[in-house]
């Protein structure tokens, strides 16, 4: 094939292998960045209305379930990348059984997340 003489597959390899770290990267800082700004919204809910509001913590939750699932859809990305060149068959296995548990995951942060705006909606 014309490709293999143009593009190696040790070089492939090499450039997918930055390219996954680069994303893992990526998703470690969202998730990161999602919870210094999930504590800090949490420090002016309970210091501006006191512990016992429920209320505020709301919009903190729905923040940062949602960079949460970004940052999950990140770490799936990077997965992806993983076994994009010629991958064997255990790397699938486990690229199914992680895509599946980030998959549930995300799932059930998003229809948390369509249940808390939705309760939210009806509240106003």
């Amino acid at each position: 094939m014309w490709t293999d003489t143009l593009i190696s597959e040790d070089w492939l390899r090499s450039a997918v292998g930055l390219l996954v770290r680069v994303v893992e990267v990526g998703a470690a800082l969202v998730i990161f960045a999602a919870a210094v700004l999930a504590f800090v919204r949490l420090g002016r809910v309970v210091l501006g209305r006191g512990a016992s509001s429920g209320a505020g913590l709301t919009p903190v939750r729905l923040s940062f379930a949602r960079l949460l699932a970004l940052g999950l859809e990140f770490q799936l990305a990077a997965d992806l990348l993983r076994t994009a060149v010629a991958p064997t068959f255990p790397q699938i296995g486990q690229l199914a059984a992680v895509a599946a548990i980030r998959t549930a995951l995300n799932y059930f942060l998003g229809r948390e997340l369509r249940d808390e705006a939705a309760h939210e909606a009806r509240a106003k």
